[in-house]
């Protein structure tokens, strides 16, 4: 069975649309005018308060993959860039249409899935009824299910620091998705402006670079 690299592109609502309970929880430990600005620009981190715009998924062995992306544009279709199927929908059918993948494989890889990706399709599935068709969240302290890159870089913590996908690629000689110019701070705002392939775009890159990644990994690294 193929290994799935996957990862996920979020966008928060806006602070100011929360009700004023849900403002006030967030902002009750900020004690300066930067650090609510900063509050109010994190809410792409939380399932709760973020939607998925994007899910990408791509075999390491093959280089198939798939990007399923919300799209507001009807005028925007399903359309393919060499071996890799770019399908809009909605955020049901970009999770149902991940479920139904990930049902194919056994397992997979992901660039700090088990703190982020996993549980933030996990919880956006239940938000919106549907259920998970396998468990992504498996016991942390080994690779044979799930492979998290940023676990098996850091030694489960052992290294303090955790780094970012682009400088772990820039250090072993990757190209890093973030040299096309967008990072994953900017999701949001082209989102609201109906960029919708450009971040499907973007979250293959990170699907290259993490298949990159892994590879590198897998030859140096792993035991």
């Amino acid at each position: 069975m193929p290994k799935i690299i996957f990862d996920v592109e979020t966008a928060g609502c806006d602070f100011d649309s929360l009700d004023q309970i849900s403002q006030e929880y967030f902002l009750k430990y900020a004690k300066t005018e930067e650090e609510k600005e900063e509050i109010r620009n994190s809410m792409s981190f939380y399932p709760l308060t973020a939607q998925i715009v994007a899910i990408g998924m791509l075999e390491a062995e093959t280089d198939k993959g798939w990007v399923f992306f919300q799209s507001k544009d009807d005028r925007i279709k399903k359309f393919t860039e060499g071996k890799i199927e770019f399908i809009p929908g909605d955020e049901k059918a970009v999770l149902e249409n991940f479920w139904s993948q990930l049902g194919k494989c056994t397992t997979f890889i992901t660039f700090n899935g088990r703190i982020f990706d996993c549980p933030f399709i996990m919880l956006r599935s239940a938000i919106l009824k549907i259920k998970a068709s396998k468990n992504i969240m498996p016991y942390r302290y080994g690779h044979a299910v799930h492979t998290d890159l940023q676990d098996q870089l850091t030694f489960y913590d052992a290294l303090r620091k955790k780094f970012s996908l682009h400088l772990w690629c820039k250090a072993f000689g990757i190209k890093s998705p973030k040299e096309g110019g967008m990072t994953g701070l900017q999701v949001k705002d082209y989102f609201k402006q109906g960029k919708f392939t450009e971040i499907a775009k973007y979250c293959a890159g990170d699907l290259q670079a993490t298949k990159e990644l892994f590879h590198y990994w897998d030859k140096y690294l792993k035991f």
